[in-house]
């Protein structure tokens, strides 16, 4: 008789409340590509990055405005938003930095592959 028993896959990382509220609101407003980067294993200088693209700058905008309004009702304020009307919007939460491209700024930058240390979350 051969062992079957396989070893049970190990849990997926929990996310905080407030990332999962900040997926949320992103895809409330039809960003694709959603991923978060869990950089705690790379010592960096935030725990989180959330990235999402959108088909256009007023998508973007409207990404970014969901974001924001999501964080007001759950009672955190972002520290900085910079780049509103262009092509790459950036939101400042000090434990968190949340990304919203245009699909061609997003492949311009390429966070994903500069931040490769950082560990994939599944949402």
């Amino acid at each position: 008789m051969t062992n079957t028993q396989t070893t049970p896959p190990e849990p997926s990382l929990q996310l905080p409340e407030s990332i999962e509220q900040i997926v949320d609101a992103a895809r409330d407003k039809k960003a694709e590509n959603v991923a978060v980067l869990d950089l705690r294993p790379a010592n960096a200088f935030t725990d989180h990055f959330v990235i999402c693209s959108g088909r256009s700058r007023r998508q973007v905008t409207s990404i970014s405005e969901s974001i924001e309004a999501r964080l007001k009702q759950i009672g955190r304020r972002p520290a900085h938003i910079e780049g509103v009307g262009t092509d790459w919007v950036l939101i400042d939460c000090f434990d968190c930095l949340i990304h919203v491209f245009t699909r061609e700024a997003r492949d311009f930058y390429a966070l994903e592959r500069l931040w490769g240390s950082a560990e994939r979350v599944e949402i």
